[in-house]
């Protein structure tokens, strides 16, 4: 505990600590500090000044006032919601009324409110003062921590152990979020077998088993990963030292349960098994002898129990080497429901098998209906890029960009329909052609369109939430009347083709979609649809551009946009929007249909190869590092990608 005029104090111990409260107090070795009076959180009103004292952002001391807007209850237990601007940095201090009580503890930060956050009531924190359960700070830290003596964490992520299992969670330091966990016993000569019961949270993720440790990044690991069983060797930091030598699916692995892992290595062979089955054989000689352990990659949440090492390790009896289980495992393998009366004297000869045999069912059909789930949302996508295709492989005077645009929208929303919309946008140009003689010329029809979409309808652009993917779906645009520059003028281009408005066309400049519009007589014009439609010159729309990208743009900006262009533009945006959110899924799903449509894209190849190995997908990755490596665009490292393609 350091205090503000700089001196320093161990804690001595945790006097006092609730969980569900979130609450702590810790004891430290020091006389006739000053304290803050404890006020009646009971009493504190709600419209009552308050003040909050912390560290918010890590800058020291500082003071911040607000009101107390309500008492709400937050995860079962009420607390003070403030109307003050709170930052990470003030959790734990004061919140003090005038006189300089304190009614409770800042805890909470909304994260869509600069102005909205929760303090816990200071009677909650009198109850802890008024009956301590204080541990020494020597006991605290062995709490949850792992016997140094026989485990040493390696590469970050938190190790801990509790109910006799080692749980670890967070990401590591080393490559793939990789973080290791070695076992302190002296590990026998060659052959020897080692073993441990592992859970994932989420299958996506990837724990197991590590041999051949140098301590280091050198060592082999033997783990599931996408409901798959992978066997790796690892010899330095990154994707380029990194090996898969196999990956298998097995039916023997069962998703979101506990799994039996165990890797026999001999001098010549690495043989691994899951639950009894011996899964990948492989005679890689790549590492010599070295430490074992657990191992953990990428943000996974995993539990392990059993961790076992020895010359020959005994099997636990499993229903593939009991005839009575064997038959029952058979009968509930059957089962696509509740269990029939029938079954029911079966399974009570056999309770505690039979809980874990239905239990494996049930996480079968789990698994099967997500693959289930995983194909149909691959096969949809694959309908709608083909529609994409179709609908662009038009000249570009025929393609529907209107529909295009609402193909991208369907990518992620399958439930969209179509036809509403376009009934929507005609019903919408002929409230427009309404109000025009049949004779109107360009730029009568122009201010027309201009008066019904800015003036009478309200669209607008974003001006909050720029970058919410509504923004770049056609129909929330429609709905909301709010877009983006793009978006904006997909409509605003769609109503002037429906009501003969000709002349205008896409102006794709850069950060800052436009549209242009030659009229009968005179210099063509910039038109902004994201600000109302207004008329703009040039230097203003180089102003516009500079604004959105810190660069002007050139001539060659100023040409018509093909509808492929846009669609491909708006697929982009999505992109963007996916990589700033960390989405690796929705990423690789608008690079496929940007590849869709420009096949020959060699970034999109290159940026589609790592994502598919982010995830695991490593046919798929080997197909884009192929296509690279065949046509050998310049520019690219093709002897890393080699290595890459070796590694695979």
């Amino acid at each position: 505990v350091r205090l503000a005029d700089g001196r320093r104090f161990d804690v001595t111990a945790v006097q006092a600590w609730d969980r569900q409260l979130d609450l702590a107090l810790v004891r430290i070795a020091a006389t006739n500090l000053p304290a803050l009076r404890l006020g009646d959180s009971d009493t504190l009103k709600q419209g009552r000044p308050v003040v909050a004292i912390g560290h918010p952002l890590g800058l020291d001391h500082s003071i911040v006032q607000g009101v107390v807007s309500a008492r709400r209850p937050v995860d079962g237990i009420e607390m003070i919601q403030l109307a003050i601007p709170i930052e990470p940095g003030n959790s734990g201090g004061p919140l003090l009324d005038l006189q300089g009580r304190v009614h409770g503890v800042l805890m909470l930060k909304s994260a869509l409110s600069e102005n909205l956050g929760f303090a816990m009531p200071v009677n909650e924190l009198k109850r802890l003062i008024e009956r301590p359960n204080p541990v020494p700070m020597r006991r605290w830290l062995t709490i949850g921590a792992l016997n140094p003596n026989k485990w040493t964490p390696r590469f970050g992520a938190r190790w801990s152990q509790r109910a006799g299992a080692i749980l670890v969670e967070g990401a590591g330091e080393g490559f793939g979020g990789r973080s290791l966990c070695l076992s302190e016993r002296a590990v026998p000569e060659r052959p020897f077998e080692l073993a441990v019961r592992v859970k994932l949270d989420d299958e996506s993720g990837a724990a197991g088993l590590v041999f051949g440790s140098d301590g280091g990044d050198r060592h082999y690991g033997f783990y599931p990963t996408a409901g798959q069983l992978r066997l790796t060797r690892f010899e330095g930091p990154n994707v380029f030292s990194w090996s898969i030598l196999r990956t298998v699916p097995s039916a023997h692995y069962r998703p979101g349960d506990w799994n039996t892992l165990k890797v026999r290595w001999e001098p010549e062979r690495i043989l691994c098994y899951v639950n009894g089955h011996l899964v990948i054989e492989s005679n890689d000689r790549g590492l010599g002898p070295g430490r074992v352990g657990l191992a953990k990659f990428r943000d996974t949440r995993a539990q392990f129990r059993d961790f076992r090492i020895g010359t020959r390790l005994e099997e636990t009896p499993m229903a593939e080497t009991d005839p009575a289980l064997a038959a029952l495992a058979r009968e509930i393998d059957g089962l696509d429901g509740a269990p029939p009366l029938a079954l029911a004297e079966s399974l009570d000869r056999h309770p505690r098998a039979a809980a874990g045999l239905l239990a494996a069912r049930a996480g079968k059909l789990e698994e099967a209906a997500r693959q289930l789930r995983d194909a149909a949302a691959l096969w949809h996508r694959r309908a709608v890029e083909a529609e994409l295709l179709r609908t662009l492989e038009a000249p570009d005077e025929r393609a529907d960009l209107f529909h295009a645009a609402l193909l991208v929208a369907q990518l992620d929303d399958p439930e969209l329909d179509p036809e509403p919309y376009h009934r929507q946008m005609q019903e919408m140009a002929d409230e427009i052609l309404a109000t025009l003689p049949q004779d109107a010329g360009r730029t009568h029809r122009l201010e027309a369109l201009r008066r019904f979409l800015f003036e009478e309808s309200g669209f607008h652009g974003s001006r909050t939430d720029y970058y919410h993917r509504a923004n770049s779906y056609i129909n929330r645009v429609l709905d909301d009347r709010e877009g983006l520059p793009i978006t904006l003028s997909i409509v605003f281009l769609e109503l002037a083709r429906r009501i003969g408005l000709e002349g205008v066309s896409g102006l794709p400049l850069p950060g800052h979609f436009m549209v242009r519009f030659q009229p009968e007589t005179g210099e063509p014009q910039i038109l902004d649809p994201f600000d109302g439609g207004v008329t703009i010159t040039r230097t203003e729309a180089q102003e516009r551009v500079l604004a959105a990208t810190g660069e002007g743009f050139d001539p060659a900006d100023l040409r018509p946009a093909r509808p492929r262009e846009i669609i491909v533009r708006v697929l982009r945006n999505l992109f963007g929007i996916a990589e700033r959110e960390d989405s690796t899924p929705d990423m690789l799903r608008y690079l496929d249909a940007i590849l869709a449509l420009e096949p020959d894209g060699v970034r999109d190849r290159s940026v589609r190869s790592r994502l598919h190995l982010r995830l695991g997908n490593t046919a798929a990755a080997r197909q884009d590092l192929e296509w690279l490596l065949e046509r050998a665009p310049p520019g690219l490292d093709l002897d890393r990608l080699r290595e890459v393609l070796r590694s695979l």
